[in-house]
């Protein structure tokens, strides 16, 4: 049985990736480094501090990675007020599908609490979505178990009764590392994301409810 479902937040429930994308190459071309986006591919659904920390080093940039962090914040936050946003197609009604059936959810993102709070807000979840986590609020993030671990505390709920809803190879580790079953919800923007190790795999949230009472075998 399935007594509670996370979700991703970035490439899931909002078509982020992009925004995320346009905030890193526009810091970097600030710092004078011109990279192709595939080279942002492999961060998906790391924190900004390892990233930032991991692009720092192979690059050479000579700036405050604290400095940088509060530089992409601020421009993610303003791209996502600013921008017509809105919740996947059929993330909201999936969602809302499942606190119907008093089926707990939570968040667990890699992107900071202040963002994850403003896509919440933008896109109408926060009316289901109570509970979240950022990966930068625990130890280790994505591919690490440590945010979904987390998530499933919050919700006073065995990490073996979690089912994840993941989008990047990161994250899918993480929820196999920490016992839980996943879904892959592949999304072209997240790049070409190995999903293989997933117990399911959709492009569409509409067959996203099928899987979770098929893996779930129904819900209690």
């Amino acid at each position: 049985m399935i007594d509670a479902v996370i979700f991703d937040m970035d490439g899931v429930l909002i078509d982020s990736e992009p925004l995320h994308y346009r905030t890193d190459l526009t810091l970097l071309g600030k710092l004078g480094i011109q990279v192709q986006r595939d080279y942002l591919n492999r961060f998906v659904g790391m924190t900004n501090p390892e990233m930032w920390k991991t692009i720092i080093s192979e690059q050479g940039i000579a700036r405050d990675i604290d400095e940088i962090l509060s530089e992409q914040l601020e421009l993610k936050l303003q791209l996502l007020n600013d921008g017509d946003w809105t919740a996947l197609s059929g993330a909201v009604e999936l969602v809302e599908g499942l606190v119907v059936k008093e089926i707990p959810v939570a968040v667990a993102s890699s992107s900071s609490l202040p963002f994850i709070e403003g896509v919440l807000r933008k896109t109408g979840l926060d009316r289901f979505i109570h509970r979240y986590v950022s990966a930068e609020s625990v130890a280790r993030g994505k591919p690490a178990p440590d945010v979904f671990l987390e998530a499933a505390r919050m919700l006073a709920v065995s990490p073996v009764q979690c089912l994840v809803v993941e989008d990047s190879r990161n994250g899918v580790l993480a929820a196999k590392a920490a016992g839980m079953r996943v879904i892959g919800y592949r999304n072209p923007s997240s790049g070409d994301q190995d999903l293989s190790r997933a117990d399911a795999v959709v492009t569409d949230h509409r067959d996203t409810m099928r899987e979770l009472e098929r893996l779930g075998g129904g819900f209690q």
